[in-house]
């Protein structure tokens, strides 16, 4: 399968996801879907689905917990659980919730949905395995608008300061937060230029480009923390959804649902809500 073709199908099991449990956060989920075909389809991240506590493993924390839905999808397609198992989303006594817990789901490598917090936690993972000789590396994708938050860039700040050249942070740069638009709420202007002056080496790339999402991540400067700006569209891949906050946490109606199926180039059979 190619990856273009896994990021479909990622966006597919997003919206099925989302119809079983009657709601949820689509269009921060479809956003990310390339990047998370890529990490995981596409030779980038090290895993070994049936040992997920695997010592050698490489790490992915998902900061903007809220997407969840898109690391849900990844997971159940990468072979950590039944695919099944996710018609249960947000059902009561459901391990699968609006927010990723770790513990509970295999793969799911840290609890997260309070904004500013995964990437720290990312960065002390990176530290630890630096200072025990390790040479896997640490992923984890952020918001941009959890980009607003003080602690990211002590996060940043520090990141450097260790130079925890095994880290990546990748910030799913959508322009939208919540229920307006970045530049209206807190924008972040030159954000390349800031976290270059941070220590970053930096790559500033289209988030939905397959081949330039490989080459980003898998770049390394020595010394030096790894960010990859994703220049993506919030809702892509559902016409009605792209750039417009409102889709931040919203489902469609009988109308829109047709269109959403026709989009995803899926059949109201295949969709199968429970």
């Amino acid at each position: 399968m190619k990856i273009e073709e896994r990021a479909l199908a990622i966006r597919q099991c997003i919206f099925k996801i989302a119809c079983y449990g009657s709601g949820a956060h689509i269009a921060p989920a479809l956003s990310m879907a390339d990047l998370m075909a890529v990490l995981y389809f596409d030779e980038v991240l090290r895993y070994d689905a049936k040992n997920p506590a695997w010592d050698d493993r490489d790490f992915f924390i998902l900061s903007k917990g809220h997407a969840c839905l898109a690391l849900y999808a990844t997971l159940s397609m990468a072979g950590f659980f039944d695919s099944n198992e996710l018609k249960t989303f947000t059902h009561s006594g459901s391990r699968f919730g609006g927010h990723p817990k770790m513990g509970d789901i295999p793969g799911v490598e840290a609890s997260t949905g309070a904004l500013g917090h995964g990437m720290l936690f990312a960065a002390g993972i990176a530290l630890a395995n630096k200072m025990d000789g390790k040479d896997s590396r640490v992923y984890t994708i952020v918001g941009d608008g959890e980009c607003e938050e003080g602690s990211m860039w002590e996060g940043f700040m520090a990141a450097a300061y260790h130079k925890l050249d095994n880290f990546v942070v990748i910030i799913d740069y959508n322009k939208y937060q919540a229920m307006d638009s970045l530049e209206k709420i807190m924008g972040l202007n030159d954000f390349s230029s800031k976290l270059k002056a941070f220590g970053f080496s930096v790559a500033d790339i289209d988030g939905h480009d397959c081949a330039a999402i490989k080459q980003a991540l898998t770049e390394r400067e020595l010394g030096k923390p790894r960010a990859v700006i994703a220049n993506t569209i919030k809702g892509r891949g559902i016409s009605f959804m792209e750039g417009k906050p409102i889709w931040h946490c919203r489902m469609p109606n009988e109308e829109e649902m047709e269109i959403a199926l026709a989009d995803l180039h899926m059949t109201a059979e295949e969709l199968k809500i429970l």
